[in-house]
């Protein structure tokens, strides 16, 4: 089964990190966003992948390929147009069996095998207070009815939150050529959000599948709250003579611990460094 991952952003809420380093590496709770995701995809199950690059993408390439065996598909997204823009660039990866598509930012914390024991495709949702920044899906006796990208004024609080299962995936295919040929965009792009209720209104059923351990990490608040939350899980310090670790925090088993100089050891040195006497130095 294939995983679809769009990382072609630039990631602008985040500089200047991401000025040099693309979002998808920058790292949370010890490991690049993208390595969370590809781990959890593979423990799924999950043999072939699609990463969709763009900015910064040769950085991309050279992580998965030094760190992962799975096969990969490397697509480049040029020209940022949307996110339906991407998956429809992703095309020929594309067969008929169900793709899942992830979005690059998001670290999840959920049963992918669950997900996918439906008869029908499946979004992840979370229940926001303010989900102008979403995707937003509204529901009747238990299937989506309209799905709409950052409305002014949603009516359901029911957010996307960049996990979509899609059992058919043709139709969306053509669903996405079909908006990109009519020039279909909302606010400026191709978006996902609109392919997939193409599909709705051509009779293609879909669920929401709620996902609590879902973790944004596109803005730099919540980049940090997710990197704590990664800390608090998987924190291990180990007991070191000398050494104050104040949790939570993640230290490499590769990580070489220096014994700290007393004060005498510490003024020694530094009139080596100087080049003066010990007593060139006030007490």
């Amino acid at each position: 089964m294939r995983a679809i991952i769009p990382v072609a952003g630039v990631g602008s809420r985040l500089r200047p990190r991401t000025y040099t380093v693309p979002k998808v590496l920058l790292n949370v709770g010890g490991k690049p966003i993208i390595g969370h995701i590809l781990d959890r995809v593979i423990e799924n199950g999950f043999d072939e992948a699609t990463i969709i690059v763009g900015y910064l993408g040769e950085k991309i390439k050279e992580y998965i390929l030094r760190n992962y065996s799975i096969k990969v598909d490397f697509v480049e997204q040029e020209e940022r147009l949307g996110l339906g823009h991407a998956i429809y660039l992703a095309r020929h990866t594309i067969s008929r069996d169900p793709i899942l598509i992830i979005l690059g930012d998001t670290v999840f914390d959920v049963d992918l095998k669950a997900l996918m024991t439906t008869d029908c495709s499946v979004l992840g949702v979370k229940e926001v207070e303010d989900p102008r920044r979403f995707g937003v899906a509204e529901i009747d006796h238990g299937y989506i009815t309209k799905l709409m990208e950052k409305p002014d004024q949603p009516k359901s609080k029911l957010a996307l939150v960049g996990i979509y299962f899609v059992k058919n995936p043709q139709i969306l295919v053509e669903c996405l050529r079909d908006e990109i040929k009519g020039n279909i965009r909302t606010r400026g792009e191709f978006q996902l959000t609109d392919a997939l209720q193409m599909m709705i209104d051509r009779g293609e059923r879909m669920k929401t599948f709620p996902i609590d351990g879902w973790f944004d990490c596109g803005k730099p608040e919540t980049l940090l709250e997710t990197n704590r939350h990664l800390l608090d899980q998987r924190s291990i310090v180990l007991a070191k003579p000398s050494v104050v670790v104040q949790p939570p925090v993640f230290i490499s088993e590769k990580a070489q611990y220096a014994i700290p100089l007393s004060v005498p050891m510490q003024r020694s040195r530094m009139m080596r460094l100087l080049k003066m006497p010990s007593s060139g130095i006030p007490s």
